[in-house]
């Protein structure tokens, strides 16, 4: 899983927190403690999935843009890090004659797709607002 995932879930937990109100990059950047640059690009993902919104110029910044009791997880997993549970590297080699090596790469492979179907139901369960209220409990 990549940190985009967490990236994402902390700025929508953060704008479901501060609602009606507009954040900068710049200060999404500084709650989130990574760059405004790597918060752009998670912003531009979650805006063109529609859970956010952008006003440009003075008093300008991101908004929440949907229901945080609706949003789940797993929605915003699928949108920033589906297929990132798999490495980008795998070990053996189909053109080998060998039963282990040609073949390992195709197991894992599905124990991934398995893995990360499990990790979006459970994903499922869990809403930005219940991320938000177990901050607070």
């Amino acid at each position: 899983m990549n940190s985009e995932f967490t990236i994402a879930v902390h700025i929508l937990v953060y704008l479901s927190y501060l609602p009606d109100h507009m954040a900068s990059s710049k200060t999404i950047a500084r709650n989130v403690s990574t760059n405004a640059a790597r918060i752009r690009k998670i912003m531009s993902i979650l805006r063109h999935n529609g859970y956010i919104k952008t006003k440009e110029g003075i008093g300008g910044g991101y908004i929440l843009n949907c229901d945080p009791d609706e949003v789940t997880l797993a929605e915003i997993y699928l949108s920033v890090s589906i297929g990132t549970l798999k490495p980008n590297w795998c070990s053996g080699d189909p053109e080998q004659t060998c039963p282990l090596s040609s073949n390992i790469q195709h197991v894992m492979d599905g124990i991934f797709n398995e893995t990360e179907t499990y990790l979006c139901r459970y994903l499922e369960k869990i809403t930005v607002s219940s991320v938000l209220k177990r901050l607070f409990s």
